[in-house]
């Protein structure tokens, strides 16, 4: 698809065992001029399906208003029942800067897409990451709080949760949805030549935001347990600000307190091209380096 301006969609939708119903929903990206599916995965005991598709700014956000519609007519969430937190038949839609965008663009595409889906569906938007109206709503874990079921009490409190876009309370059937801009989100993870987790643990306080670390970087301590080593396991949401290597470093400088060594790492799906040249930029003290320098994306 030789497009210009690329934006990436990675909607979560609240149905992951009637995969008919999620067919239908995922059919609103197939066969559109502009947008391209790239995958699409439900899982049965989270009762969950994550879409991920790309397209140029318009195409996508109709396609992505198509999509909404289906769910609210397809998913009731008073029927709903799965592990991983949920409040809307669509949760959460977020909207990346991929190719010649920026966040900002992905901002005006995402309050695009929630005031014709609003209007459309009589679904209800609350606006979060950098797309949010107010500090308390940045995070998605808190606009989430209460889930479906203790919402429509949440949002009696119109002064903290007004939607932003639609009805002021749930839509009876399809809850309240998440929708905004944010960066690219890199997993990303570091393997210890340890079995000692706490060591992971620890180190993972060392540089995650909550306790006082990256600003970008989310954290945790896992068991590798096939090979009986720790991980210190992460999410960077803004690679531009807190960068792969950075973590990399500090994570191998904490790992030396306790005589450990860091025998790798990985990165988990897809990574912006950006992010490794900014690597490779400053482990080999390159200057003046440029994207354009990259031969592939000369073609």
């Amino acid at each position: 698809m030789g497009m210009n301006q690329i934006i990436e969609c990675v909607p979560n939708f609240s149905e992951g065992r009637d995969l008919a119903k999620v067919e239908k929903i995922v059919d609103s990206f197939r066969g559109k001029e502009g947008v391209k599916l790239l995958d699409y995965t439900s899982d049965k005991d989270h009762n969950r399906s994550v879409v991920t598709v790309i397209g140029e700014p318009e195409p996508l956000r109709d396609a992505m208003v198509e999509a909404i519609g289906k769910a609210v007519e397809l998913i009731d969430m008073t029927k709903h029942q799965g592990q991983h937190p949920r409040m809307g038949c669509v949760d959460v839609v977020p909207f990346i800067p991929i190719k010649n965008v920026t966040v900002e663009d992905a901002d005006r595409i995402a309050k695009e897409t929630a005031a014709i889906a609003a209007e459309k569906f009589g679904q209800p938007f609350f606006l979060y990451e950098q797309s949010a109206t107010a500090p308390h709503r940045e995070n998605l874990a808190s606009v989430r709080k209460g889930q479906f079921e203790g919402m429509a009490e949440k949002m009696k409190d119109q002064e903290k949760w007004k939607p932003d876009f639609g009805p002021n309370t749930i839509h009876p059937t399809g809850g309240v949805t998440a929708i905004g801009a944010r960066m690219p989100l890199i997993a990303y993870n570091i393997n210890l030549d340890t079995s000692n987790l706490e060591i992971a643990k620890k180190i993972a306080d060392k540089i995650r935001n909550i306790k006082g670390g990256f600003h970008y970087c989310k954290a945790m301590g896992v068991m590798l347990e096939d090979r009986n080593i720790a991980q210190v396991s992460m999410n960077l949401t803004d690679y531009t600000r807190t960068a792969v290597y950075t973590v990399f470093e500090t994570v191998r400088m904490e790992a030396r307190r306790y005589g450990v060594n860091v025998v790798g790492s990985e990165i988990v799906g897809l990574v912006p091209l950006q992010a490794l040249v900014d690597c490779t930029e400053y482990y080999l003290g390159l200057e003046d380096f440029s994207m354009d320098q990259v031969l592939e994306t000369r073609l």
